[in-house]
């Protein structure tokens, strides 16, 4: 199939990206295969730690690892002092919301895409401190119900959390707009971008969330373990992390301690410092491509992976979000879920690895606001990123029908 995306550097991506030889890896929304520059750059600060020592290698790498957030903070349009490095976005996230100041009866707004750590979280923090969650349904697109939430907003609220990009199906929310909505309500805004990051342009600015948690293993292409949080200046001023060591703050007299002023105050003295240069090659190497463009691609191929999937007998798709040209900043990204009639979700997921396909499954377990809701029980998703291409759909689909004759 000739590439529809001519001004895209496709062959240049893939070359870079030494697992396309192996896999047909539609499981980018787990865990994307990284470019040969993470690699080399991981593997070679642990090479480095083994030649000279750990804590040497850290410090001849001092320069390089405060790039870091250099690159963090241009690729989200903040600043280096808003960020701080931490090992996924779930702890990124935790970090923020354990720490706010919660009184009893305080409302935080939710979605049905709400992902799963996060709607524990806040049902412990419920009967820990008394919270009151407000649950925000779907609008005729499956996203979030925009006048709904202005509704509960003007009614009060100190929070709002949101993903923007959930694990169960091809949503994008329309941040953005809830970013004005939260404005025009001075309230608290909680963005979760763990899928969103890397696979659609993101901009705090533009979004004006308080805080912002991501993770590198997904749409970014970094290391696993590697993670970040965004605080803006109100976050920092509110917020005091739910636990401290000798990184957060300083030990002041015998009776006294100060918590930094910066983001670093919520991440831990010990960290992977390989992990985290790879974090940086990643960024380093998202910033180097026209994101709009990568944008642009892996939402095409996700619509194009819909289109053709739904031509298999007895296979329904279950995504939602609105259709493209719907306007605002929600929309449907690259994750496609689905299921086909008479077929375990997870047998075919385990077929389809058996033929170098890689996939996973979502469950009604981990969503039940969502698939518990629409009454899914086990869906398989398939997530699609820039470096994949027309041809490995098309073998995907052909997989799928092979294994699921009518």
């Amino acid at each position: 199939m000739p590439n529809p995306d001519p001004a895209f550097p496709i062959e240049s991506l893939r070359r870079d990206t030494p697992g396309v030889e192996n896999v047909i890896h539609f499981n980018n929304a787990g865990s994307s295969l990284p470019p040969q520059i993470v690699v080399d750059t991981t593997i070679g600060h642990l090479q480095r730690e083994a030649e000279i020592g750990g804590y040497e290698a850290a410090n001849e790498a001092g320069a390089r690892l405060d790039s870091v957030y250099d690159s963090i903070a241009a690729f989200i349009g903040g600043r280096p002092d808003q960020v701080a490095v931490i090992e996924n976005a779930t702890r990124a996230w935790d970090m923020a919301v354990y720490g706010y100041p919660f009184k009893v009866g305080d409302r935080v707004l939710t979605a049905r895409a709400e992902y799963v750590s996060n709607m524990l979280a806040l049902l412990q923090l419920q009967q820990r401190h008394g919270i009151e969650i407000v649950l925000i349904d779907d609008d005729e697109h499956g996203q979030i119900d925009l006048t709904m939430l202005e509704r509960e907003l003007a009614a009060g609220a100190t929070m709002v959390s949101l993903t923007h990009v959930p694990t169960s199906g091809g949503l994008i929310n329309p941040a953005t707009e809830v970013g004005a909505l939260c404005a025009a309500y001075d309230t608290f805004y909680v963005l979760d971008a763990c899928q969103s990051v890397g696979q659609v342009p993101i901009d705090v600015g533009e979004i004006g969330c308080d805080v912002l948690s991501t993770t590198g293993r997904k749409y970014l292409r970094g290391p696993r373990g590697t993670g970040w949080l965004y605080t803006s200046d109100r976050a920092l001023e509110r917020i005091e992390p739910p636990f401290l060591d000798l990184h957060a703050a300083d030990w002041v007299t015998e009776r006294t301690y100060e918590i930094r002023a910066d983001a670093k105050r919520f991440e831990n003295w010990e960290t992977n410092f390989a992990g985290k240069l790879g974090l940086g090659a990643a960024v380093d190497y998202a910033l180097a491509l026209d994101m709009d463009a990568a944008s642009a691609r892996t939402v095409r191929l996700g619509e194009l992976l819909r289109e053709q999937l739904q031509t298999v007998p007895g296979l329904r798709v279950h995504d939602k979000g609105a259709p493209s040209g719907a306007g605002g900043s929600g929309g449907r990204g690259g994750i496609v879920t689905f299921d086909v009639s008479g077929f375990d979700s997870d047998a075919l997921k385990q077929a389809l690895s058996d033929r170098s396909i890689n996939t996973t499954s979502s469950g009604a377990a981990r969503a039940h606001f969502d698939l518990g809701a629409r009454n899914l029980p086990t869906l398989i998703r398939a997530s699609v990123h820039y470096y994949n291409t027309e041809d490995e759909i098309d073998a995907f689909v052909a997989a799928v029908a092979d294994l699921t004759p009518s």
